[in-house]
């Protein structure tokens, strides 16, 4: 059998900045691959996640949307943001430009269903050509479904603070928007910052929880603006960026009230990894529905390779 090369490029994605936010690749022609093969790929990438393409027809593209399939480094995912988004901005940048300036569209069809990404661009000519930093993509994620409601002392417990640091009047709840995590609240961010924490020992009491993941949050409003810090622990160590906890993170604090039906957000993540990233979200409420959720930023392009197998 003749070699086969595989082209891919490495984003980093919600950031404007090289080497900063969350390292992806993305496979920009995946078709004859197979499962095994993918998951070797992603292995081999050593990343949080690795994208796969997997182009089709323009009519069915254009009915159906862009076939991507995301991995880590040990399974597949039916969906996750900082991928979603990085591999929108890739295709938006790989395709011709447009008639005019205003936001176009690409949908994303993901095992999870079909998620749409709009894009801004800051400058006449930006992401053309490669992904730069200067177009602003946002993906409109599925409807918040909010799950059970924990103990906030058994789950300061597991974690290893003390139960005070969860402000009582903030439910640590469990909530999807594609892929379901338990939000964590904390009260201040210097406790969030000194957090030590490891997936491992948490990992039997996250099965019972109807998450895979917490997703720890501090929500702070300055001079009217509302912020967030957040960090996210995984098998793989600590997430830079987690754009599918993000929109969960998102339909809490507008369930809660922290934060107004469609206010944007800033969440900063991985400032304690060294690599900082801005996570803008917002979502909508209507009486006990939130809808609506919405996750953007930016990427950059760091290189470019080829696979050979």
């Amino acid at each position: 059998m003749p070699d086969r090369t595989y082209e891919f490029v490495q984003l980093d994605v919600f950031t404007q900045t090289p080497l900063m936010g969350n390292p992806l690749a993305v496979f920009s022609d995946a078709r004859g691959l197979d499962d095994h093969e993918m998951q070797a790929l992603a292995r081999e990438m050593n990343l949080s996640e690795t994208t796969f393409i997997l182009p089709r027809d323009s009519s069915i593209e254009a009915r159906e949307g862009k076939k991507v399939r995301i991995f880590t480094v040990a399974e597949e995912l039916p969906f996750a943001g900082h991928p979603t988004l990085g591999t929108a901005l890739h295709l938006y940048a790989s395709e011709s430009a447009p008639d005019s300036k205003e936001s176009t569209e690409i949908t994303l069809d993901l095992k999870a269903g079909k998620i749409p990404v709009r894009f801004t661009v800051n400058s006449e000519n930006a992401g053309r050509n490669r992904v730069d930093g200067q177009v602003f993509g946002e993906m409109r994620q599925r409807d918040a479904e909010f799950g059970i409601t924990l103990s906030r002392e058994e789950v300061a417990r597991v974690i290893g603070i003390a139960a005070d640091e969860i402000p009582p009047e903030w439910p640590v709840q469990s909530v999807s928007t594609g892929l379901p995590f338990t939000i964590v609240p904390f009260r201040n961010q210097e406790t969030l910052a000194n957090l030590k924490f490891a997936y491992a020992q948490v990992e039997e009491f996250l099965k019972n929880s109807g998450a895979k993941f917490f997703y720890f949050l501090c929500p702070e409003r300055h001079e009217g603006r509302l912020e967030a810090r957040a960090r996210m622990f995984f098998y793989g160590g600590e997430d830079p960026a987690t754009g599918s906890a993000a929109g969960c993170a998102a339909s809490w604090m507008v369930q809660h009230g922290i934060a107004k039906s469609d206010e944007q957000v800033v969440i900063r993540q991985g400032v304690e990894t060294g690599r900082p990233s801005e996570i803008y979200v917002r979502a909508t409420r209507d009486g006990q529905r939130v809808s609506n959720v919405r996750v953007g930023g930016y990427a950059v392009e760091v290189l470019r390779g080829r696979v050979t197998l």
